[in-house]
């Protein structure tokens, strides 16, 4: 049996399952931070219910993504030994760098704001929210720093048979940065709009009692759809032209003709979904279209599918390298017998399938139980009930 093919299938794998879940986290946060500073400005007290409502889905689905992140960090030390020993020092910067500062901040800062209801000022407490914002954009940033080192390793030599550092700036001026990083930005705030217009769609088929909530939490959905759909569809475009200066030939490999082009049109699919929720509540029909309700819960896997297909085109393409140019990906892999990649392989999948289950149970149990009642207590914690 050959190691290398098995060994790159777990990490796609578990790779683009994890990648689900940030995408998923990234924006609903975004979405979370703008209804509480919407209420705190002096907004209905709907908009607190609102922060609640889908704050709890949020928190889900954060712990249980960070479940899967730990699970993925082991394939380096278990998979890919010969890319930490020859590009350890550069590669693992700015990973190290995630972890230490902006995943351990952004969990200092959620734990304070989830235990923070009702005990502590409003002010303070919107800055929690947005300090968990931005610092879990500070993650993706930093985890795209990495990525795009492995597609361009700027800033770098080959000394002694190992790549160096020659500047950390260089990292953020890399051009395989300058369009994917927006490019992942709006797909998270895509995936978040998606979700919150899905989900309220959902309870209007239901014909619920709370109109009011899930017609507000549409409209930020919806607008949220379409400003990640717009900047989706363009930076997706633009990472094209950036292409031509570092990998010439990506798009021309035989193995990302199929997932491209279906990365594309689902791209177009999502833009025009965006477009008629933006035409219906410029008409004020958000309520009304039960057409518009069942094609947005339809819709709520589509941003997920496309994230998948972008995550192959953009590995895929970069075959045989690991590393563009400086180490080929067969010689990154672990002296380990097949049998032990195999079977590692067979271990994740399994923990990821069940930890997936476990989070749309569990986000689909708070998402049909609806919001709290106008008279719950504000000081009850954000993961009650779930």
């Amino acid at each position: 049996m050959n190691a290398l093919p098995v060994a790159r299938l777990q990490f796609a794998t578990t790779t683009s399952l994890h990648f689900l879940f940030v995408l998923l986290t990234l924006g609903l946060v975004t979405l979370v931070a703008v209804m509480q500073t919407r209420w705190t400005l002096g907004g209905k007290p709907e908009l607190l219910r609102m922060t609640r409502f889908w704050g709890r889905l949020y928190v889900i689905n954060y712990a249980l993504g960070i479940v899967t992140g730990i699970v993925m960090e082991f394939q380096f030390g278990l998979t890919w030994t010969g890319l930490s020993a020859f590009a350890g020092d550069v590669f693992g910067a700015p990973l190290a760098i995630e972890t230490l500062v902006a995943f351990f901040l952004e969990s200092t800062f959620l734990g304070l704001w989830i235990f923070g209801f009702g005990r502590m000022p409003r002010w303070l407490h919107l800055t929690l929210i947005w300090l968990v914002t931005l610092t879990a954009y500070a993650s993706a940033l930093f985890i795209m720093l990495a990525n795009s080192f492995l597609q361009n390793p700027v800033g770098s030599r080959v000394e002694n048979g190992t790549l160096r550092l020659d500047g950390f700036g260089a990292l953020f001026g890399n051009p395989a940065l300058a369009a994917s990083l927006p490019h992942v930005i709006g797909a998270a705030v895509l995936t978040g709009g998606f979700f919150v217009t899905g989900v309220s769609a959902w309870h209007f088929l239901k014909r619920t009692a709370e109109v009011e909530f899930f017609r507000r939490s549409m409209r930020i959905g919806v607008v949220a759809s379409l400003i990640g759909a717009i900047l989706v569809v363009n930076q997706g475009f633009a990472q094209f032209g950036e292409l031509a200066k570092y990998q010439p030939d990506k798009l021309k490999s035989g193995g990302v003709g199929l997932p491209l082009g279906m990365m594309i049109m689902l791209g177009f699919v999502m833009l025009l979904c965006a477009l008629l929720g933006a035409l219906l509540l410029v008409r004020n029909w958000l309520t009304k279209a039960r057409f518009l309700h069942y094609l947005m819960v339809a819709a709520i896997p589509l941003p997920f599918a496309a994230a998948i297909l972008g995550w192959l085109v953009r590995e895929i393409g970069r075959q045989p390298w690991l590393v563009w140019g400086k180490l080929r990906t067969a010689d990154a892999i672990a002296d380990v017998p097949a049998g032990q990649i195999l079977f590692s392989f067979i271990a994740f999948t399994l923990l990821f399938a069940a930890l997936a289950v476990a989070d749309w149970v569990l986000m689909a149990r708070v998402a049909k139980r609806g919001p709290d009642r106008d008279d719950e207590p504000a000081e009850l914690p954000v993961l009650s009930g779930v």
